[in-house]
């Protein structure tokens, strides 16, 4: 019979030589340029993109539209609509706001604001996230990220938020169940997303309200349809974030976990938003 013809051995590299294989490419430098617009306040990043691919952003004198371009804040000049934009480092802090703060970096009035709470060197311009009203007390962000602001307070994200809340009188089930049912104030329906009750007193009742969305005195004004207006309101959990231990008139850095968190909330708004463009098959 035929022999069948053996394939070829494979060649042993020579002696002293090594294989040599290709170096992986190296990581692209930067930061994409909707990002860095994002943070800097600009936009929401799917705005970003729409600025950019109309032209109107600049980086280093040159109109660029290319979307996911990569730019190095702090050294690249980048402009939009012939207004440079600044690029700082992004920070975030929480802070436990005390009752009588205005959440604002300025008032006209001279009345406190959170602002005087930081310290007056060593940090970025940051804003409030969100806000809390003038009597009210709890947790606040303060960052100079405008893409998590608008991650965190737009309703379309459903970020949920936590108060506890003292009441005047003792409300009775159905009040409370009125609340997440919805109540009208003003033409304006508003509702929560959970009520619990967690202590009561003689005179009064402490209970916890979840919100996904918070328009203005939503948690006051709904308490005060039902006949129990608020008497203390403090704001304990944003989202992956708790209070906590944080002492009133005090701020701290985020941990790592927190930082892991609102990245990951991030990523999924991220998500959501490449959803929503996608045209359907």
């Amino acid at each position: 019979m035929p022999t069948r013809p053996q394939p070829p051995k494979p060649r042993r590299p020579e002696a002293g030589r090594r294989t040599v294989r290709p170096a992986p490419p190296p990581p692209v430098a930067g930061e994409r340029l909707q990002k860095v617009l994002a943070q800097a306040g600009v936009a929401s990043r799917r705005e970003a993109e729409v600025m950019i691919a109309a032209g109107r952003v600049r980086v280093n004198g040159r109109v660029v539209r290319v979307l996911g371009s990569r730019v190095r804040p702090g050294q690249d000049a980048i402009a939009v609509d012939g207004e440079r934009i600044r690029s700082e480092r992004v920070v975030t802090l929480m802070l436990h706001k005390p009752a009588g703060y205005i959440s604002s970096r300025s008032d006209p009035e001279g009345r406190p604001v959170v602002g005087s709470l930081l310290p007056p060197k060593g940090l970025p311009n940051l804003y409030p996230v969100g806000r809390l009203d003038w009597d009210s007390e709890g947790l606040l962000l303060l960052s100079n990220d405008g893409e998590l602001a608008n991650i965190l307070t737009h309703p379309r994200h459903g970020v949920r938020k936590v108060y506890r809340v003292r009441l005047k009188g003792k409300p009775t089930e159905e009040a409370l169940r009125r609340l997440v049912a919805g109540v009208v104030c003003k033409g304006e329906r508003l509702h929560a997303l959970a009520v619990e009750r967690l202590q009561a007193a003689e005179h009064n009742c402490w209970v916890a309200i979840t919100l996904e969305e918070g328009r203005h005195h939503h948690v006051r004004r709904m308490c005060e349809a039902i006949g129990h207006p608020v008497l203390r309101l403090v704001r304990v959990t944003l989202g992956p974030l708790t209070l906590g231990s944080l002492p009133r008139g005090q701020w701290r850095p985020l941990t790592p976990q927190e930082e892991a968190a609102l990245a990951y909330l991030r990523a999924r708004a991220e998500e959501k938003g490449l959803a929503r463009r996608r045209p359907p098959s």
